[in-house]
């Protein structure tokens, strides 16, 4: 992954938010993770990816901002059904539209979610894992980009 394409997954992330809410997100600096301190909050969408690229892409944030979207958008249940479902739908958003500019051979899986801390979130050991942490209305959330 080089800058140009790192900006790509910021600029994704900043019109999901902003198209959703009409907030943008403040964005932190990108920042190259250690697989043993990957961010991992209450709720993860993780999306694989094979073809051409080969990794993942997830999104992970804390529930009470998954709640707060919930809510923005007019949805009433907050259950944490809801708020599974919703990571997973941010997470394929992001990687849905990623492939756009990647290209056909981007082939993304549907999203697995993952409730908690789980430790079985890996990213390939052999690809770079990058961070791009966020918050929307001071509540944290992060998306990790691993691909070759």
């Amino acid at each position: 992954m080089d800058e140009r394409e790192l900006h790509i997954f910021l600029d994704i992330v900043s019109h999901y938010f902003e198209s959703q809410t009409g907030k943008l997100p403040e964005l932190g600096s990108p920042y190259l993770g250690e697989r043993s301190a990957l961010p991992i909050y209450d709720f993860t969408g993780v999306i694989g990816i094979s073809g051409q690229r080969q990794g993942c892409v997830y999104f992970t944030a804390r529930r009470d901002l998954l709640r707060q979207l919930l809510l923005h958008v007019g949805e009433s249940d907050v259950s944490d059904k809801n708020l599974g479902d919703l990571v997973g739908e941010v997470a394929n958003i992001i990687s849905g539209n990623a492939r756009r500019h990647f290209g056909p051979d981007f082939m993304i899986s549907v999203p697995v979610v993952v409730e908690g801390t789980a430790k079985s979130i890996q990213v390939p050991s052999t690809v770079k894992a990058y961070i791009l942490p966020l918050r929307w209305h001071k509540m944290v959330a992060s998306l990790v980009v691993s691909l070759q």
